[in-house]
């Protein structure tokens, strides 16, 4: 995913139409001069619609799209002839996409299949025409209801990529250097921390042609939950991740304190985060020894299973996709 093209957030105005308005008529013919009451309904406001498309991996099309309004539904007419609905306004937007209010906060839904609909903005509803409010005391009434208002509201659209594996971890961590290894994906790699601004997904292929998505997120850094660094843009990401793969550089001044600080920042942020199957792997092993790697793993937390990678020099990263295969279909 390039920098200049992956859209997770994007706020508009969206408006739905008017109703149209009930018609006020009555039946005149050659021969009945005094027909009743027969003016049409008013036809209903578009909708403003969100549709999921499984093609779809940014909101980079809605970027500049700062209103969408729908079409106002026509007024009704004599002969019992209801308007036309006004047209709806249907966005096509990535699998993963949460609508929310812009002023309350409120989340309103989430789209998560392919072909799926939902209202975002509903349309007004068509008056009555004259007909309908026709009695025994009142067989001429000369009133008709007027089209509902559409309703007008700011909505923010936010994107939470879909992916079996998150890699959590502080910035140059070597995430984004064992999602290339591992997958097709192309990150931008160097050698500094928050290189990657972005998220990034891979497919890793698997034993006999299987395969699963891995995302790899900016870094995280104590004080994320409250906005430092990244802050919260992108912890949104992992919410809907099956499982949290820990990555910790084996050069780390206290490996388990940094497994403690990543954990209390997910957290923060949502403690349902914690209720996930977890692993973590100790990055950037090809400098050292067995010997080594048994002093380190005393220092490592029990309540989670490990085990040491070099993404450089491609060792333990078989057993790694075997282990993530074997949570997968725990």
């Amino acid at each position: 995913m390039s920098s200049t093209n992956f859209i997770d957030y994007v706020k508009f105005c969206s408006r739905s139409g008017s109703g149209g308005a009930g018609a006020v008529h009555f039946r005149r013919e050659k021969h009945v001069p005094k027909g009743g009451p027969d003016g049409g309904n008013g036809g209903r406001g578009g909708h403003i619609v969100l549709k999921g498309n499984h093609q779809l991996w940014t909101l980079l099309h809605l970027k500049y799209k700062k209103h969408v309004i729908a079409e106002n539904g026509k007024p009704g007419e004599g002969g019992r002839r209801s308007g036309a609905q006004g047209a709806d306004v249907a966005l096509d937007v990535p699998l993963g996409t949460v609508a929310k209010n812009a002023d309350t906060g409120e989340i309103l839904f989430e789209v998560t299949a392919d072909g799926e609909e939902k209202i975002l903005t509903e349309g007004g509803r068509g008056g009555l025409g004259n007909e309908n409010f026709k009695t025994a005391t009142n067989q001429t009434p000369r009133f008709a209801q007027p089209g509902e208002e559409g309703k007008e509201e700011w909505i923010i659209l936010e994107l939470k990529l879909l992916a079996d594996v998150g890699l959590v971890g502080f910035p140059n961590a070597g995430k984004s250097t064992l999602l290339s290894v591992l997958s097709a994906a192309k990150p931008e790699i160097a050698d500094y921390p928050f290189t990657t601004l972005t998220p990034n997904l891979g497919v890793v292929p698997y034993r006999d042609y299987k395969s699963f998505v891995m995302a790899d997120i900016p870094g995280i850094i104590e004080g994320a939950a409250e906005g430092k660094g990244l802050g919260t843009r992108f912890l949104r990401h992992i919410e809907r991740n099956s499982i949290l793969l820990f990555l910790i550089p084996a050069d780390a001044d206290d490996l388990a304190d940094e497994y403690a600080i990543l954990l209390k920042e997910l957290e923060k942020y949502n403690p349902e985060l914690l209720d996930k199957q977890r692993l973590l792997a100790v990055s950037k092993c090809d400098m050292l020894d067995q010997e080594l790697m048994e002093e380190m793993e005393k220092e490592l937390p029990r309540d989670i299973p490990h085990l040491f990678i070099s993404s450089v020099a491609q060792t333990g990263l078989e057993r790694l996709k075997d282990e993530l295969w074997k949570i997968l279909n725990s």
